[in-house]
């Protein structure tokens, strides 16, 4: 719905986005004829390079990028809103899992520093159950007449749910909850961590300040992501290769694996880590 407003009014027929990244981000992208353009990634989110500022728009995850889990630096953020001025252009910023930070202060959403050029996008799917299908858009006001038309277009969303979700926030009780599941995911957080450190400390955690999940580096121990993946599978424990979420192939020593430490009921989690244990200490 967003791209196909995009499409229409910003002059977009390429889209930036950060590599690796959400494999259903690219989806959805070359559903709509856009072609993407990749954007490195490290430990202070993307780059902003060259290549995508020949973008029409660009895709970021800044608060917590998806996978790899780094911040968006202040000096890159400040680039890419300088750079979407310049070009009389947009950002869309997905703040997927913001309310979910643990060793800082929360991030400060990209789209205080330039509210007519970056489109927000947040959503319940974390915060509360995937099943609501429900999210928001915070647009600059020359896109909202496009979006809405697109989304009369493409579908609506339930109106109950958006009732019930709008007075749960009202009530406070959504604020309640957040700060209540904070306090259980950091406590599985940092379960995880003690674990690695106990059974396999030549793995590498990366994006633990906020979010669901973490990314394994698996290269210092001299693990592959298929071999982890696979031993994980026979234990009945979902883990993601990280391999498919990067754009183009990967160079050397960048196997790793996404772990997510939410999903798994209470009293089953500690049955989950102590499998990870064993998998990631299998030699």
């Amino acid at each position: 719905m967003l791209c196909h407003a995009l499409h229409d009014t910003a002059g977009a027929r390429t889209l930036a986005m950060e590599d690796p990244c959400l494999r259903q981000h690219r989806a959805v992208v070359a559903s709509t004829g856009l072609r993407v353009t990749r954007l490195a990634v490290d430990d202070h989110g993307a780059r902003p390079d060259p290549s995508g500022r020949r973008a029409g728009a660009v895709l970021l995850t800044p608060a917590h990028q998806f996978p790899l889990g780094g911040t968006l630096a202040p000096q890159r953020r400040a680039a890419f809103v300088g750079w979407a001025r310049t070009r009389e252009t947009v950002v869309v910023e997905d703040d997927y899992d913001g309310e979910f930070r643990y060793d800082r202060q929360p991030a400060g959403a990209l789209q205080g520093l330039g509210p007519e050029h970056v489109v927000y996008t947040g959503t319940a799917s974390k915060a509360l159950a995937p099943g609501l299908r429900l999210g928001w858009l915070v647009l600059p006001p020359r896109l909202v007449d496009p979006v809405v038309e697109a989304k009369r277009v493409f579908g609506d969303t339930q109106v109950l749910e958006q009732i019930a979700l709008a007075e749960f926030i009202r009530s406070g009780a959504m604020d309640r909850h957040v700060r209540r599941m904070r306090q259980r995911y950091r406590r599985r957080r940092d379960a995880l961590l003690d674990l690695l450190r106990a059974r396999a400390p030549g793995v590498r955690a990366r994006g633990i300040a906020a979010g669901l999940h973490v990314v394994l580096d698996l290269a210092p121990a001299g693990l592959g992501e298929d071999e982890v993946v696979a031993r994980a599978a026979e234990r009945s424990l979902g883990l993601m290769a990280l391999r498919p979420f990067w754009q183009a192939p990967p160079g050397p020593g960048s196997d790793g694996v996404v772990v997510g430490y939410a999903a798994a009921p209470e009293h089953a989690y500690a049955q989950a880590l102590a499998v990870l244990g064993d998998v990631l200490a299998a030699r």
